[in-house]
């Protein structure tokens, strides 16, 4: 089994055999802040699937920086039979970086950013909306490294609540969380394979129109417990349940 606790650095491409090279900000990482030196060892991976260990025959520090390395061992880890994307709504500061941090780092297999009526965030079209989306980009990444993860989630562009239906119409089953309802996660059935679209509402909650909107694409809404979660934590404590609920983790 790989080892687990050695630093994951992402690659556009892994070598089958033979030798690597490691560079840019990913590079400067690990020169400048893990401090890697010669004999020491890293994981490569392209966040599609694809790991490689490796050994670090050099290292070159500052603005260039560059790690040239010797495949130790490549492996390639499957996406899960079941995956499960995320409908996020567009959060207030840094509330849906932390959502998608948390969501990454326990599973989640794509994001969707949404835009609900009731976000404070709005992400209007230009220079504002590229950069909060790309931050959100770069946050999966971030979170898939340090959780180990052979796949980086996709972060899609945002879409509003038609957009949505219409995704969750595409996928094998679609769970709004909502705090108000009877039935529980536990209680739904879940399928073995394909696609689950988990959509988290904002703080101020999803509105009878939007829930009308997904139930008429097929949509069931659940809760998941006693207590209100926030939108930055409520996908996280979903995906565990829906790990422990379905052979995601197995």
């Amino acid at each position: 089994m790989p080892d687990t606790t050695l630093p994951v650095f992402l690659a556009p491409v892994l070598p089958e055999t033979g030798r690597a090279v490691l560079d840019g900000e990913e590079a400067r990482h690990a020169a400048t802040v893990r401090r890697l030196r010669v004999g020491e060892q890293l994981v490569l991976s392209d966040g599609a699937g694809a790991m490689a260990r490796c050994t670090v025959d050099s290292v070159q520090s500052g603005r260039e920086a560059q790690l040239t390395l010797t495949v130790v061992e490549r492996w390639t880890e499957e996406l899960p039979a079941l995956r499960v994307h995320v409908a996020q709504a567009l959060a207030k500061g840094d509330r849906g970086e932390l959502a998608v941090e948390l969501a990454t780092e326990a599973g989640a297999d794509a994001v969707v950013p949404w835009r609900a009526a009731r976000s404070v965030a709005r992400w209007e079209e230009g220079t504002r909306g590229g950069k909060a989306l790309a931050r959100w980009r770069a946050t999966a990444r971030s979170a898939a490294k340090q959780a180990r993860r052979a796949h980086v989630p996709d972060v899609t562009e945002p879409v509003d609540t038609r957009e949505l239906a219409q995704l969750a119409a595409t996928m094998s089953r679609t769970l709004v969380l909502e705090s108000g309802v009877t039935r529980r996660l536990i209680d739904a059935e879940l399928p073995d394979t394909g696609d689950i679209l988990l959509v988290v509402g904002p703080e101020g909650g999803i509105t009878d129109e939007e829930l009308a909107t997904l139930q008429s694409a097929g949509a069931i809404a659940v809760r998941l417990g006693p207590a209100v979660l926030r939108t930055s934590t409520a996908a996280a404590v979903a995906l565990g349940a829906l790990g422990a609920l379905t052979g995601r983790w197995h």
